[in-house]
């Protein structure tokens, strides 16, 4: 059984939530949903989370959690694709906003719907992402321009699934800037 109580507090809305025994399976039953999969084991992961790219010498920085975004991106500027049109060189920023220059052997190119609805190409590449707590995973990135936007990396949900569960209300839930393993 849930109950549920919100009361005001200067101004703003305190909302609460407590639940009971099996809850999810009973509301699943009730609706006809599907109940009997089991659950994997997930890390939970705030709204933005410290991020290092140790084969490209980028980190720690922010990273938002968008599930709303399929693909995963990072800042980049002055984006180059080499002659042999395998490799890209391109400049990214670290946390106190000095230049990064960064070369990646490029995966693939496609077209990318930005928040406002218009599509552009862009390069892939695959690197490793390291976390704080030293999580490592595999991770293809776009590179955009997101120098507008307050993080300059975004992890979208094909890198999240499978991993990662997210809690919006939270960040860093994975540890501080200062409990990454050191960039090389």
């Amino acid at each position: 059984m849930a109950t549920h109580s919100m009361k005001q507090q200067h101004g703003t809305w305190l909302a609460t939530r407590t639940f009971q025994g099996d809850m999810s399976k009973t509301a699943a039953e009730n609706l006809h949903l599907s109940h009997d999969r089991r659950s994997t084991t997930r890390l939970l992961l705030g709204r933005h989370e410290w991020i290092s790219f140790p084969s490209l010498g980028v980190g720690p920085i922010i990273a938002k959690s968008d599930s709303g975004a399929r693909t995963s991106s990072l800042h980049a500027e002055n984006i180059r694709v080499e002659i042999d049109d395998n490799t890209v060189t391109f400049d990214t920023r670290s946390r106190d906003h000095q230049l990064i220059s960064c070369r990646a052997e490029i995966i693939y190119s496609k077209k990318i719907k930005n928040s406002g609805g218009f599509s552009r190409e862009r390069i892939v590449i695959q690197t490793i992402a390291e976390f704080a707590g030293g999580l490592t995973l595999p991770i293809k990135i776009t590179l955009a321009n997101r120098s507008k936007m307050r993080c300059p990396a975004l992890l979208g949900r094909r890198a999240l699934s499978g991993f990662f569960m997210i809690d919006p209300q939270s960040s860093f839930l994975l540890g501080a800037w200062n409990e990454m393993p050191p960039t090389i």
